[in-house]
């Protein structure tokens, strides 16, 4: 598949007060912020501008010790996908531009995919969204609800996305489908999907897989999904995600 080069921006969405690791983006992780990780990653992109976009001041000083452009946002956003949404309308963006969201939370994203996935929206025009998807790794990670499924059209298109161990095996056999894929929360948007996505209330299904990707579906919005050539690292939700993604990093895993 050929390409086309795009011109894109990247918004990476940082909140302070995560649940489960509460100023996670300016924790330390191998001798950096992790937002600083993040940030960088993203910079090693194609990507014409990249911003940090947060309601914390907390955040937005560490970003500045490397010298990164920061967004500040409403507070009560409930999405990195809302957030990401004010910055594209406080900032004029046109309709058909396209947005990365890259998360605040993903310090060992290859840049590849970043490119990979702006790439992946610039070529199909009928396209609102795009994302990424890798092979589920086991038994384990197929009936993990933790780990999100998606399943797609021969085309590409997504189908749809759950927690639930989809495509289900057949009835009355243990044996796991030949193909299973684990979808990589990165999304490329054009700015008018997106801000259609975030004036339209939660559906039925997103409340339901707790899956805000559904929304779109439900919208009968156009999702591309291309699988990711590059291994992704560990995201970071927890302490020990944190210590995962920092021996990840030791071991020089990550090359783009």
């Amino acid at each position: 598949m050929t390409q086309i080069a795009p011109v894109y921006r990247v918004v990476i969405p940082a909140r302070y007060a995560s649940t489960r690791f509460p100023g996670k983006a300016v924790a330390q992780l191998h001798g950096k912020p992790m937002i600083q990780h993040v940030y960088e990653r993203a910079m090693a992109s194609g990507a014409a501008e990249v911003l940090i976009a947060t309601d914390d001041q907390r955040i937005a000083d560490v970003a500045d010790t490397f010298s990164a452009t920061v967004a500040m946002t409403s507070q009560a956003h409930q999405s990195g996908t809302d957030r990401i949404a004010e910055v594209a309308a406080a900032r004029g963006w046109q309709a058909g531009d396209v947005i990365v969201n890259v998360q605040g939370d993903a310090p060992t994203i290859p840049a590849a995919s970043i490119d990979l996935v702006a790439g992946l929206l610039a070529e199909h025009a009928a396209a609102d969204m795009a994302t990424l998807c890798v092979p589920v790794a086991g038994a384990d990670q197929y009936h993990d609800a933790n780990v999100v499924k998606v399943v797609m059209d021969s085309s590409g298109r997504a189908l749809y996305f759950s927690r639930s161990p989809i495509p289900a095996s057949g009835h009355g056999t243990d044996e796991l489908p030949a193909e299973i894929w684990r979808h990589l929360g990165i999304y490329a948007y054009r700015v008018g999907a997106l801000q259609r996505l975030t004036t339209t209330p939660p559906c039925y299904l997103e409340q339901v897989e707790k899956l805000e990707q559904l929304r779109a579906l439900w919208l009968g919005m156009e999702i591309r999904v291309a699988i990711a050539p590059q291994a992704h690292g560990p995201d970071v939700d927890t302490p020990e995600d944190l210590t995962a993604a920092a021996e990840y990093l030791a071991a020089g895993n990550l090359r783009d």
